[in-house]
């Protein structure tokens, strides 16, 4: 099996290694990942997260463990683990169907590695489709926000909707990004921010709740955000707070864009109801997790009163007649093409 490298995982020597993104941006540490019970405890504590990287990740573990000799009985029981272990994000799930399939045959070792390979290699190149398609949208100069993290730490390549940003300025359009630190997980302060620092891109860092006070003083010229989840008739799920966003462009009559592979796509889903949320830990909430003390110990900052009920959905829904397009790896879609099925041409 042969060495792969992205931002958040790498395979080196049939072994798959994920950065731990709990320990960004003070702290830069790799986890060998050796059993399927290690990976479901990253995914779920979000020491590897992105939708597309969660299903990478899962891919690679299942072709590592074939290659090591596991039967195909245990590596069916681990797929359908590996399965459940995100219930939000659909590249998990379509890429372990994938798995499952090159599982099922003969020479299971073989294809269970050429399929893993070939799902980190199509989102290299779904990544800069995305980012292709969605930079020719912005226009010099403007001021871009976006929403959580959606970058080469969710990714195989460069990123969805960070990777169309990173693209435009690479591009030479001097543009300017305002990163929601995105509650209550501080993705966006921790990931999106250390990532734009990496990629020398201009930014600044707001409160959630700063991004309406900025869009009506004029300071946001266009939005990208990414998605765990596109139902067939356009609405997404993506990381809580991506909802109030699209409400607040609608009014302020800002372009807003959702930017996803096609993996993204549950045609299965025929609308937002039908996609399912995580519900998170009360204590995400409660406080702030992954504070970097003394002798960079990681730490948990309490505010809220002990055991304070708590609502913590990872997720929201927004439906699609507040987008203003979906930028897919094989171009930008419009109201009218969602409307006319555009996503079931393109996926069927």
């Amino acid at each position: 099996m042969q060495n792969l490298t992205a931002t958040s995982l790498k395979i080196v020597d049939q072994q798959l290694w994920l950065l731990d993104q709990t320990l960004l941006p003070h702290r830069i540490e790799w986890l060998a990942m050796q059993t399927t019970d290690a990976l479901i405890d990253a995914i779920v504590t979000l020491k590897v997260r992105g939708a597309p990287a969660i299903g990478i990740a899962a891919s690679l573990l299942l072709a590592c463990q074939a290659w090591a000799g596991h039967s195909q009985a245990v590596l069916l029981a681990d797929c359908a683990r590996l399965r459940a272990a995100r219930p939000t994000a659909v590249n998990l799930m379509n890429n372990l169907d994938r798995m499952r399939q090159a599982l099922q045959q003969q020479d299971y070792v073989q294809a269970s590695v050429e399929t893993a390979t070939a799902i980190f290699q199509q989102d290299l190149w779904l990544c800069q489709q995305l980012a292709r398609h969605g930079a020719a949208l912005i226009q010099p100069g403007e001021r871009i926000l976006t929403h959580c993290n959606t970058g080469g730490l969710a990714t195989a390549g460069i990123g969805t909707a960070l990777g169309v940003i990173v693209q435009a300025q690479q591009d030479g359009k001097q543009i300017k990004v305002w990163v929601d630190e995105t509650r209550p997980l501080l993705q966006g302060g921790r990931l999106t921010a250390w990532e734009l620092t990496q990629q020398q891109v201009p930014y600044q860092l707001i409160c959630d709740n700063m991004a309406g006070m900025l869009m009506a003083q004029g300071l946001v010229d266009r939005i990208f955000v990414g998605a765990d989840r596109i139902a067939a008739n356009g609405d997404f799920a993506n990381k809580v707070g991506t909802y109030s966003l699209a409400v607040l462009a609608h009014y302020h009559q800002i372009p807003f864009y959702v930017v996803a592979p096609s993996t993204t796509v549950d045609l299965a889903c025929h609308n937002g109801a039908a996609i399912p949320i995580e519900q998170r830990a009360a204590a995400e909430v409660w406080g702030v997790s992954g504070a970097i003390g003394p002798h960079g110990l990681l730490q948990q900052s309490r505010w809220a009163p002990a055991d304070a009920p708590v609502y913590n959905p990872a997720f929201d829904v927004t439906p699609a007649a507040l987008v203003s397009g979906w930028v897919l790896d094989q171009g930008v879609l419009t109201q009218n093409d969602i409307i006319n099925g555009a996503l079931q041409q393109l996926n069927g």
